[in-house]
């Protein structure tokens, strides 16, 4: 996966004191916070997130979830040999390699140019190299009908305040016919504390809060920023983009998986969802 995201939202939120901005809320947030607090977070935690994650992901794999789910098991893209595809939010462009191993034309985009510089390392160690670019999800540099598939494994949707104009940005860039398929954290997590054990089974938040989760220092500048939308919103997102909705997959906690990552757990994984995966087609 390139669970970009830590899914830190589901603590509970910290009050005021008399001194000092709260280190942690809900509250709305611009595309521009968003924005600066993602390329900050990212740039800084870049090695800090592959040391911890970048065996799970590997340098020439594709990884949905938490869960362990590769697309070459699931297949989610079709067959992609000879088709043009990008990455959105690669991360480390894991993904990014394997899809040129498969015979797919691939560039692979993020926002973070410390993530991107780990795909240049993991390039030179496994010796395929794809086109790396560092661009925003919300305006996607690329002619229109310039790719066959468009995918994220938890890149850009969570990050961005507007999410549907990052569906009308993929729909744009598409080929009439293609797919776009991306993975998040499943929007029922968002109801749980941001906890693997027992304590992360007793829903607090509400489903329908859809206030970002957001780290902020004294002045209230974000650090990071995580956005919550419901399964309704994210299908009316694809439907007003254009997008036929294929298939949600959410994926089980296969038996053997013992890893912890971050809030996902054997535990919580074997009692409800962890990961939703879209799979839409565009009109």
């Amino acid at each position: 996966m390139d669970p970009r995201t830590r899914t830190v939202a589901l603590v509970i939120e910290a009050q005021p004191t008399a001194d000092a901005a709260p280190a942690v809320t809900r509250r709305p947030v611009t595309d521009d916070e968003s924005r600066v607090a993602s390329r900050r977070w990212w740039d800084a935690d870049a090695d800090e997130y592959q040391a911890e994650h970048g065996a799970f992901l590997g340098d020439t794999d594709f990884v949905w979830c938490p869960e362990g789910l590769r697309e070459a098991d699931a297949r989610l893209l079709g067959d992609v040999s000879g088709r043009r595809i990008l990455e959105l939010g690669c991360g480390a462009a894991a993904g990014a390699r394997w899809l040129a191993g498969q015979g797919a034309e691939v560039v692979a985009m993020d926002l973070s140019g410390g993530m991107l510089r780990h795909a240049r390392m993991a390039s030179a160690r496994s010796g395929v190299r794809v086109p790396l670019l560092q661009a925003d999800a919300l305006a996607l540099p690329f002619p229109d009908r310039t790719f066959d598939v468009v995918c994220t494994a938890f890149g850009a949707v969570p990050f961005v305040a507007d999410s549907q104009r990052v569906m009308r940005e993929v729909a744009r860039v598409l080929r009439p016919g293609g797919s776009w398929v991306f993975s998040i954290t499943h929007p029922m997590r968002w109801i749980f504390l941001d906890d693997p054990g027992e304590a992360g089974l007793l829903a607090v938040h509400s489903y329908f809060d859809r206030r970002p989760y957001v780290e902020q220092d004294t002045d209230g500048v974000p650090g990071y920023v995580e956005q919550h939308r419901t399964l309704g919103d994210r299908v009316r997102e694809l439907v007003a983009a254009g997008f036929l909705l294929r298939d949600l997959v959410e994926p089980e906690w296969p038996e053997g998986h013992e890893q912890v990552w971050g809030q996902w757990s054997p535990l919580r994984g074997r009692l409800f969802p962890g990961s939703a995966i879209f799979v839409a087609e565009l009109h």
